[in-house]
């Protein structure tokens, strides 16, 4: 939200600069993003001045193209050539002189430098009004009147306004600043309360109170819960044209661009006070207004040009006919104020935020006005934005007020709240005194009883967001000060003792690591598009099983994700993208389904690996990532969280895998792994392979076996390696031999390896062969030669006959 300098010191007259307000609407909550100077004509016409042309030649290489002399207020004339056809001896322009930039309406910024123009010298710049943004004039050269001064700035002769434009990152429950009013309501509660300032605001918008006139409009308001108020005025005889300079540039200074004064007027307001308001050509109402809810598939053409379906709860402004807007967010384009509209009735309403919002959603639409009704707004001060809008209206269009409109279905009365002081300063952390907690709720206008050791509060309606003593409290600690409130000098915590595992420590533990494995953490949104999920080919996503956002901020985020692989492909395309293409990262994130019985509602653990699993350097060719490195990972993991080792592997379940495995423990899908198919990441605009692995985080939790750290001591003696070379048909996996190894000897056999796999020349087309390392440690004493050989021969005895395997 745009807040401008210059206007807010019309509510609050202060001297601090700029940067000083910007950093104490920062402390207050009202987070300054950014200061920036606004000029109605970009870069002020800074380095133009006002010349006068004192000859012109003829250019000796170009027919178009003249020479000029012009006296620009410096010792020796300029020389500049110029194209234009409308110059002429004696002329007043207006001169860019060398080192100065000017912003054309269309196009780049042009420097200005002294250059060869046909091979003729030329010092400067005779400008039209498109070269300095001034306006669309395509007559050549500007000509000023003569009574201008030679040599004077040209921002003295166009009246150039500047001013400072705050860019405030407005959270959504602070809808009472989203005006200049609210920021200055701010600004003196802070300085009056911190510097004794003794600043009062300005609100003396309107400067008479009007009252009903005759009736020359019949109101009906059908739907009295979604419009609790509604007032407005019949105001005739005005003239519709453009506004007077001072609107424009408080429009503009803020991002609005000027349309009529009409219009322009009905925008000041709300940015004034908050309120939105609307007006209508009064022709286009046949003396009536019906507020309603819409008919099923009713259409209305928005002042865009767009014919939108209404659906039948959304809430409407009509004549006896048909929609002529659609309430609180967009008016119609046949009852719109044209240059022809010679009366209008202006509505200023008070419409339930929940209507507007569903409303706004639902038609993907957001304007200025539904951004400030979906928030909330101040139902009592209707009729003051009202009446401010209708001086202004008289003021400037010279109309005649014919009547006054203001129905009023429900009153909203302040909200009332108990409050504690001492509470207060508890949850604050600061010894804050009862009579400096007094100061900040009166400058914030809520009224105070005392009764006995608590107080009373009553809330001004405009803070629609203060509903319990917590909103109050913060509203005391924005004033205050969060920088003031002194660091403890101890903490206290209280520890719990109990069996359950601790599942943010597991998750620190694995977290840790998987980064100190190289691994990358990212955090992708929960919310996600459904269209994502209707390119991938996959039978595991069912458009039923969709958690869909009842009010969705967008399209791209109407449902709650099913997977985490959709973030993690979007991630590493960015990268991609930016010349990273080698990754290793990981998530901790949940996943929603909406199932027959309910919702779901599920914690995974996602690993993407892709691209080089090394870096390039004159040490380490090409190695391509692969299956086996993320298999490394998952072991890693298995082992820190203590996962028996008769773990099993099955064919992946995803279905979103090209191939691999499934890793279960006690009956229990733990983890699957494999390669994302290559349709779906190519979708996603992922070129290299991705490889992927899934923890289920339930099955890991139910399967930790303890959180306890073990202690072995060093053995004393040595391992000794015995290796066996294979020859095994291609359906035995490595895991039958590793099992059945450990079975053969539990007590001395520590690690079996396989480190050589041959297949080919030499061998049958259904064998293979295996090189396996087995090593043995006994703990209190030296292994024997003949006792490791028994045991290996036991081993041999038991391949052969469980696996058919022969040695070589």
């Amino acid at each position: 939200m745009k807040i401008s300098h210059n206007w807010l010191q019309e509510y609050i007259d202060t001297e601090l600069k700029p940067s000083q307000l910007g950093e104490i609407l920062t402390n207050t909550g009202l987070e300054v993003e950014s200061i920036e100077k606004f000029e109605n004509i970009k870069g002020g016409l800074e380095g133009v001045v006002v010349g006068e042309i004192l000859t012109i030649n003829s250019h000796p290489d170009a027919d178009r193209l003249r020479i000029t002399t012009v006296n620009v207020g410096v010792e020796n004339p300029l020389q500049i050539v110029c194209g234009a056809n409308n110059i002429e001896v004696g002329q007043k322009v207006l001169v860019a002189t060398i080192g100065c930039t000017i912003y054309p309406n269309t196009g780049d910024p042009i420097r200005i430098k002294s250059s060869k123009i046909g091979g003729v010298q030329s010092e400067g710049m005779i400008c039209d009004y498109n070269e300095l943004g001034i306006g669309n004039s395509h007559e050549g050269i500007l000509v000023l009147e003569t009574k201008n001064v030679v040599g004077a700035r040209a921002a003295s002769v166009f009246d150039i306004h500047s001013d400072f434009v705050y860019e405030i990152g407005l959270t959504p429950n602070r809808s009472d600043a989203m005006s200049h009013v609210g920021v200055a309501r701010d600004l003196k509660a802070y300085l009056n309360f911190h510097k004794n300032s003794g600043l009062k605001l300005n609100l003396q918008l309107a400067k008479k109170n009007y009252s009903e006139g005759k009736k020359s409009i019949e109101i009906k308001i059908d739907e009295k819960q979604s419009c609790p108020r509604y007032s407005g005025a019949v105001i005739s005889n005005i003239k519709v044209s453009s506004s007077p300079k001072w609107l424009q540039n408080k429009l503009k200074s803020v991002g609005l661009k000027p349309i009529n004064n009409i219009v322009d007027i009905t925008n000041f307001v709300m940015l004034e006070t908050g309120n939105p308001l609307h007006a209508f050509d009064l022709n286009t109402l046949d003396n009536k207004i019906v507020v309603r809810g819409a008919k099923e598939n009713e259409e209305i053409i928005t002042l865009d040009g767009q014919t939108r379906k209404l659906k039948q709860d959304q809430l409407v402004i009509c004549n006896a006919a048909e929609p002529l807007c659609i309430a609180g967010i967009f008016g119609g384009l046949n009852s719109g104020v044209k240059f022809e509209t010679t009366g209008i009735f202006l509505e200023a309403a008070y419409f339930d935020s929940s209507s507007i919002r569903k409303t706004s959603k639902s038609h993907n639409l957001s304007t200025d006005s539904s951004f400030r009704f979906e928030r909330g707004v101040d139902s009592n001060n209707v009729t003051a934005a009202r009446d401010r809008a209708i001086d202004l209206i008289i003021e400037i269009t010279g109309g005649e007020l014919v009547e006054l409109v203001d129905i009023q279905n429900q009153v909203i009365e302040p909200c009332k709240i108990n409050f504690s002081f001492n509470n207060c300063r508890k949850i604050c952390g600061a010894s804050i005194s009862d009579s400096d907690i007094i100061r900040i709720l009166e400058e914030l206008e809520i009224k105070v009883s005392i009764q006995n050791d608590n107080a009373i509060l009553e809330i001004p309606t405009y803070r629609v967001d203060v509903t319990r003593e917590a909103d109050v409290i913060e509203e005391v600690l924005r004033i205050y000060g969060f920088n003031l409130v002194p660091i403890p000098e101890k903490l206290n915590s209280s520890i719990i003792l109990g069996q359950r595992i601790n599942s943010d420590k597991v998750y620190t533990e694995l977290a840790s690591l998987l980064t100190a494995s190289g691994f990358y953490e990212i955090m992708n949104n929960s919310l996600s598009s459904s269209g994502y999920y209707n390119k991938i080919d996959s039978s595991q996503f069912n458009n039923k099983n969709h958690v869909t956002i009842l009010n969705p901020l967008s399209n791209e985020l109407d449902i709650l994700r099913q997977t985490l692989i959709i973030g993690g492909l979007q991630t590493i395309e960015h990268n991609q993208n930016r010349q990273c293409s080698s990754l290793k990262l990981y998530e901790f994130g949940k996943v929603y389904l909406k199932q027959e019985n309910g919702y779901q509602e599920n914690q995974k653990l996602a690993i993407f690996i892709s691209g080089e699993m090394l870096e390039k350097n004159w040490n380490n060719s090409t190695c391509p990532s692969n299956f086996y490195h993320l298999k490394g990972i998952i072991d890693k993991i298995l082992e820190k969280i203590g996962v028996p080792l008769n773990y099993t592997h099955e064919k992946a379940v995803l279905d979103l895998l090209d191939d691999g495995i499934s890793i279960h423990v006690n009956k229990k899908c733990l983890v699957n792994l494999g390669w994302i198919k290559n349709s779906i990441s190519s979708t996603f605009g992922v070129k290299n392979l991705v490889f992927y692995a899934e923890f289920d985080w339930q099955t890991l939790m139910s399967i930790r076996v303890s959180e306890k750290t073990t202690f072995q001591p060093i053995p004393k003696t040595q391992f000794v390696r015995r290796d066996f070379s294979l020859l095994l048909d291609k359906s035995v996996k490595f895991e039958q031999l590793k099992s059945l190894a450990f079975k053969t000897e539990k007590s001395l056999l520590r690690n079996v390896g396989l480190f050589d796999v041959y297949e080919g020349k030499n061998l049958d087309a259904d064998k293979k062969s295996y090189a396996l390392s087995f090593t043995f440690q006994d703990n209190e004493k030296t292994l024997q030669d003949k006792q490791i050989d028994e045991i290996m021969n036991k081993i041999r005895l038991n391949f052969e006959k469980e696996t058919g395997a022969t040695l070589r």
